[in-house]
């Protein structure tokens, strides 16, 4: 069985494309219990992140990546010929190479994201449960694991803030040179809002609302860090009063739309910033054209990325030898797995040879000298064992390059 990784990125495909490609936990199962169905594939993992969407899979063929393809169209409605412009493919040591980058978390938008590990091991947990984990796939993710542990641990790639959230409070500063005085809404309560409020409290914002449709969830937030709950169906009359909203719920659509912030613009004082972090998009992207509406969303977070970059780039150079030296142990044990069934095969003729010569010399004991028997034993062992290899050496030495092979085979026996 070949693994291969087919997938796509903030790297390689835009957001809108992305959006199309965002899964939610329903529409993962949905697809996994799907590839489960076909004969071709062994195992098989989904990634979907805000900047992700990834299989991984373990296929009789690594060419045959018909059933990924067929996945993608399903989930985008996009032709395979247009989604062959964005997905990147990579096949055994590239493909894992690929998951200890994205588990150590230096292929991320975020260059020491965090999250994203967490995100790979429920990935892993849900496949694990579908029976979609073989022994192959089970050590490639678990060493994986082990890796951005290593990481972590021997190298300060993740010291600091480093997440989305934290990326969206800092392009807040840029924009506002200080926090300080400034009103923040925060819609959501999951873990990309929650960093977004520390990351703001951190900051000095002492201003800050958050806005859940689960109001008891909203409420846990908010007491964490001191801030105000704000009720869902209330939503319109806050926008009005804030400056700054932060956008990451998990809904499949827009939670804010053209016209509820178009109606909050016409009688609102000053500008108004929307920074969505949410994939799918929560923010109607039409709202940038109203005026004293500034909009932005996880692509427009590239130049404190790039801040991001500069800063951890010593601490990238040990990460990437960490990952070098995995993956030459990796190629060791894969080199010896190949070998594996040769040496059992070797193993059960030279066990087939034993037990049927030790059966005749045994019979043979009833009624003849043991010395004799035991002598006959050893040499009929001897000859048999040597019988195929001694034929076959021969002939190898009428081959071309015969002296490279007669010596490989030297150093085989020794």
């Amino acid at each position: 069985m070949d693994l291969i990784v087919i997938g796509l990125n903030y790297r390689t495909a835009p957001l809108e494309l992305r959006e199309k490609l965002s899964l939610t936990k329903k529409q993962q199962q949905e697809i996994l219990e799907r590839i489960k169905l076909s004969p071709k594939v062994e195992g098989a993992i989904v990634l979907s992140t805000c900047n992700r969407t990834e299989l991984y899979l373990e296929v009789e063929n690594s060419a045959d990546n018909k059933i990924a393809f067929e996945i993608f169209n399903l989930i985008s409605n996009l032709s395979v010929e247009t989604l062959k412009n964005y997905i990147y493919i990579y096949n055994e040591i590239e493909a894992i190479t690929h998951l200890y980058r994205v588990a150590s978390g230096i292929d991320s938008l975020v260059i020491g994201e965090v999250q994203i590990l967490g995100q790979v091991k429920r990935a892993f947990y849900r496949s694990r449960d579908l029976g979609l984990i073989d022994s192959y796939l089970y050590k490639i993710f678990t060493d994986a694991f082990r890796v951005a542990k290593q990481v972590r641990t021997e190298t300060k790639i993740s010291y600091g803030a480093t997440s989305i959230s934290y990326v969206a409070v800092e392009l807040t500063k840029k924009i506002f040179g200080s926090l300080s005085g400034e009103t923040v809404l925060i819609l959501g309560a999951g873990k990309m809002s929650e960093l977004a409020l520390k990351s703001l409290v951190d900051n000095g914002v002492t201003g800050v609302m958050v806005a859940n449709r689960t109001y008891s969830r909203g409420e846990e937030l908010a007491n964490k860090f001191c801030a105000k709950v704000v009720r869902w169906n209330q939503l319109d009359e806050w926008v009005n009063k804030v400056d700054i909203i932060i956008a990451s719920t998990a809904a499949p659509h827009y939670v804010l739309h053209y016209n509820l912030v178009k109606q909050v613009m016409d009688t609102k004082r000053g500008p108004l910033f929307l920074i969505d972090i949410a994939l799918p998009r929560d923010i109607d992207p039409r709202v940038a054209k109203i005026p004293g509406v500034h909009l932005y969303d996880i692509d427009d977070l590239e130049e404190v990325v790039e801040d991001n970059l500069a800063k951890r780039k010593e601490e990238l150079k040990k990460v990437e030898a960490i990952i070098k030296n995995e993956i030459a142990s990796l190629e060791e044990w894969i080199n010896q797995q190949q070998a594996i069934p040769l040496i059992k095969d070797l193993r059960r003729r030279a066990d087939t040879i034993k037990e049927e010569e030790l059966s005749r010399a045994l019979h043979k004991l009833e009624s003849s000298d043991e010395r004799l028997v035991v002598e006959e034993l050893a040499n009929r062992l001897t000859n048999k064992l040597l019988h195929l290899p001694t034929i076959k050496i021969k002939e190898l030495a009428q081959n071309e390059n015969s002296k490279e092979k007669l010596s490989i085979i030297k150093k085989l026996f020794e």
